[in-house]
C-alpha cells in the first residue's frame, strides 16, 4: 500500500533518499539537502511530498516531489510549481519506476487535497523521457484532464553509450583551442569533492561569473544578496553529502574556467559555469565541459550528464545526446479554475513574447549585410521591452531560469 505525508523538508530522511536514488529516477533539485538550504535562506515555500510503501515489517521511501507554492506578482492567483526554487532546472518526482503507476496517483490526489497546495500545478522542465511523466499521461486521461503544454524543447543530455561527439568539426575546434591553450603553460583539471575544496572552488566560481557579462547585465549570483546567500548554502549542503563539486581548469595555476557540478544517484549535472574573459579566446568554458565528460565517464558510478541547459546552449555543440523536456500546466481538480486560466495566459504569452524576440533577432543577423551594425528594429526593441516588463513587475524567476539554462 501507498501512502503519502507532505511536509517542510526534512534533512532526517536522507538515508532514505540516499536507498531511493540508487534505484529511482534522478533530479539533485529534489534532494532533502538542497530543500533545506532553500527553507534555511527563505528563499522558497516548499512543500515536501513523500511516498511510502507499508511493507509487512517497515515502510519504505519510494517517492519524492518537492513543490514550491508560488504567486507571480501580487494578488496573482497562487500556483503549485515543481521546480521547488529558482536555479533548479528539473521539475519530475524522483519515483521508483517499479511504483510510478501508484505513486504518481497518490501524489496528484494528495495535491488536490491539501488546503496549502494550490490545484493549479505548473510543471516546467519536465522531462518527457522519464517513468514518472508516462504515470501522470496516463492518471491524466482516466481522469479526462487535458493539460496545457505551454512548450517543448531538446536537453543537452549526455551517455557513457551516446552522445559525445568524437569526431567532426567542433572535435577539431576543442583539439586546436586545447593545443594552443597549451602552449601558454601547464593547463589542468582540478576537480576535488571535499567540502572544504568545494566552498573555496564556488567562491572562485562566484568571483569570476560576476566579472563576466553576467556581471555588467546584473545577472551573476552575486548581483543578488539573496541569490547569494542560497546558493552558497545550496552549494555547501550538497557538497557535505557528496553531491557537489566545482571542476576549474587551470593555466599555470590561474583558473580559467569553473564548472559546478551536482550529483544524483548515476547522473551528474552540469548546473552552473563562469570563465576567465582573458582566455576567452581559447573557449576555456567548452574545453572544461569536453575534459569533465571524459573524467565522470571514467568513474564507474556515473552514467549519464544532464546539461540543466537550453537547446541552444553550447552543450549543444559539444553533446549530439537530447532529452525531451517539456513546460506543463494542469489543474489537478480538472475544473480549469480562474487561477488555471489566469496563470495559463501568462505563460503563454511569456513564452510568445520570447518566441518573438527570437525570430526578430535572427531575421536581424540574416539580414546585417543590409543594415548598419549595432542598430535595433523598432519591432524587436517593443519585443525586448514587453519580455522586460514582467520582470520588473516581480516575476524575476523567469529571467533567472533563462540565464541559468543559458548558462
Amino acid at each position: 500500500m501507498i501512502s503519502v505525508t507532505i511536509d517542510s523538508p526534512r534533512l532526517d530522511i536522507a538515508p532514505q533518499w540516499d536507498e531511493l536514488v540508487r534505484r529511482a529516477s534522478s533530479n539533485v533539485f529534489m534532494n532533502p539537502a538542497a530543500l533545506a538550504a532553500a527553507v534555511a535562506a527563505d528563499f522558497a515555500r516548499i512543500r515536501v511530498l513523500l511516498a511510502w510503501e507499508q511493507g509487512a515489517s517497515q515502510r519504505r521511501l519510494v517517492g519524492i516531489w518537492a513543490l514550491q507554492v508560488r504567486q507571480a506578482v501580487r494578488l496573482w492567483p497562487k500556483v503549485s510549481e515543481a521546480l521547488p526554487y529558482t536555479y533548479a532546472f528539473l521539475s519530475s518526482p524522483v519515483v521508483d519506476p517499479a511504483f510510478a503507476d501508484q505513486v504518481i496517483p497518490a501524489f496528484l490526489a494528495a495535491i488536490e487535497q491539501d488546503p496549502l497546495l494550490p490545484d493549479v500545478l505548473s510543471l516546467t522542465s519536465l522531462d518527457a523521457e522519464c517513468p514518472s511523466y508516462a504515470a501522470i499521461s496516463k492518471w491524466l486521461a482516466v481522469r479526462g484532464i487535458e493539460p496545457l503544454i505551454v512548450a517543448t524543447s531538446s536537453r543537452p543530455f549526455v551517455t557513457k553509450e551516446f552522445g559525445v561527439k568524437r569526431s567532426g568539426s567542433t572535435r577539431k575546434k576543442l583539439r586546436q583551442d586545447w593545443n594552443r591553450l597549451s602552449a601558454l603553460g601547464a593547463v589542468d583539471i582540478v576537480n576535488d569533492r571535499s567540502p572544504g575544496a568545494v566552498r573555496q572552488a564556488f567562491e572562485t566560481f562566484l568571483t569570476m561569473e560576476k566579472a563576466s557579462w553576467k556581471g555588467e547585465r546584473g545577472t551573476a549570483v552575486l548581483s543578488d544578496t539573496r541569490d547569494a546567500a542560497f546558493t552558497r548554502q545550496l552549494v555547501h549542503n550538497l557538497a557535505d553529502r557528496q553531491a557537489c563539486s566545482v571542476a576549474l581548469l587551470q593555466v599555470n595555476g590561474e583558473v580559467a574556467a569553473a564548472q559546478v557540478l551536482m550529483y544524483c544517484g548515476s547522473i551528474a549535472y552540469t548546473w552552473k559555469t563562469a570563465y576567465n574573459a582573458h582566455f576567452a579566446r581559447y573557449s576555456p568554458g567548452h574545453l572544461l565541459v569536453d575534459k569533465v565528460t571524459d573524467q565522470l565517464f571514467a568513474q564507474p558510478e556515473i552514467e549519464a550528464i544532464n546539461s540543466c541547459a537550453a537547446e541552444d546552449s553550447f552543450m549543444a555543440q559539444l553533446w549530439a545526446g537530447r532529452r525531451t523536456m517539456l513546460d506543463m500546466l494542469i489543474d489537478v481538480s480538472g475544473t480549469k479554475s480562474l487561477g488555471y486560466r489566469m496563470e495559463a495566459g501568462r505563460l503563454l504569452g511569456y513564452h510568445f513574447l520570447r518566441r518573438l524576440r527570437d525570430r526578430l533577432r535572427q531575421r536581424r543577423r540574416t539580414s546585417s549585410a543590409k543594415a548598419p551594425q549595432g542598430t535595433a528594429s523598432k519591432r524587436e526593441k517593443e519585443a525586448g521591452a514587453a519580455l522586460r516588463a514582467p520582470a520588473k513587475a516581480g516575476v524575476r524567476r523567469h529571467q533567472a531560469e533563462v540565464e541559468g539554462l543559458r548558462h
